[in-house]
């Protein structure tokens, strides 16, 4: 006896595959469209002004062309770099707070780091090699001398890693919600993943056609007021989401940042890799955050006489906007030590 084929089922099969091609060619058509907009409406190359009220200077590194900084040099003691974050709109202006605190009471820089603000954004291989490499040539001609380093977020495996190839130019190391304290069964979106998985999510982000428009996505005013949102128990000062949306349409914004978002500027095991080795004193600032976690920072400040820690509570990733004087306190209490 022959089966009986139930019509129903044939009906339901085609109408899915209807709905389905209906879904595809929708997302193609906008997909179309914002490919179209953003190369058509989108400035890329907007007025972008200084991030700090302080002398701008360049120089061309042997490893990533132009380097932008911001120095003042009118008062004395050891010299202070600051380092930015790595994100989709990065800058020195997230150090902002930090530098004008001290400006006028001792040498103090703040980089642009290749890719970000007015460093080159060249189109090149990122890496963690290559921005610890930065970090240690800036630190040996132009600062010349044993500094301390205050790093922020994924940045901090960066002068860590730099503190390890050249430790003779680092006075002290700080680190301010630091990227590489999360265990690896957190769910904290900040962690390394495989390099193969990252190289082929990077070919996937960074596709020619729309590599750009998928990150003027990502860089829309009400996305980055959201993620910074994330890192602010009150409202986010309007003045670093309008730089963060300034320096985020530049040409070539978008090429250090994918590296970023598809995972190959981590390093994984940075505990075991990078901070465990470290042997320059060294603080971590710390509290909550909401891409990052911090659950083994204890076990280094209780295996390694050189590391600090100190909690400022409450702060979500960046004390030196809403915590500024116990940020200040924190550093001091720590140089003071050193002494």
């Amino acid at each position: 006896m022959k089966k009986q084929v139930n019509p129903h089922r044939h009906w339901l099969l085609f109408t899915l595959l209807r709905a389905a091609n209906s879904v595809m060619r929708t997302i193609l058509l906008l997909a179309t469209g914002w490919i179209a907009y953003s190369n058509l409406y989108i400035k890329h190359k907007v007025n972008l002004p200084e991030a700090i009220p302080a002398s701008r200077k360049e120089f061309v590194s042997a490893t990533a062309g132009k380097v932008s900084y911001y120095v003042d040099l009118q008062g004395e003691g050891k010299p202070l770099v600051l380092i930015h974050s790595i994100n989709a709109a990065a800058s020195a202006y997230e150090m902002r707070p930090l530098f004008m605190a001290y400006q006028d009471k001792r040498p103090v820089y703040a980089l642009d780091l290749p890719g970000f603000g007015f460093s080159d954004r060249s189109s090149r291989e990122y890496s963690p090699a290559f921005y610890a490499a930065v970090i240690a040539e800036f630190l040996e001609t132009q600062v010349k001398k044993a500094a301390d380093v205050v790093a922020l977020s994924l940045s901090c495996e960066f002068a860590a890693q730099a503190a390890l190839e050249c430790p003779q130019q680092f006075h002290s190391l700080i680190l301010i919600s630091p990227s590489g304290f999360t265990r690896r069964t957190s769910s904290s979106s900040q962690k390394a993943v495989r390099s193969g998985f990252s190289r082929r999510i990077y070919g996937l982000l960074s596709a020619p056609l729309w590599a750009r428009p998928l990150f003027d996505l990502i860089v829309t005013r009400p996305s980055i007021r959201y993620f910074l949102s994330r890192s602010f128990l009150g409202p986010v000062p309007t003045d670093l989401v309008d730089y963060s949306d300034a320096t985020a349409h530049q040409p070539g914004a978008e090429i250090a940042p994918l590296y970023f978002l598809s995972g190959l500027l981590f390093t994984r095991d940075a505990l075991t890799k990078i901070y465990d080795q470290v042997q320059v004193p060294a603080l971590v600032i710390f509290d909550r955050d909401g891409f990052v976690t911090f659950d083994l920072v204890p076990d280094l400040v209780a295996s390694k006489q050189n590391w600090q820690s100190t909690r400022i509570v409450p702060s979500l990733g960046l004390p030196q906007f809403e915590k500024l004087p116990e940020t200040l306190e924190a550093l001091t209490d720590f140089w003071d030590k050193l002494k």
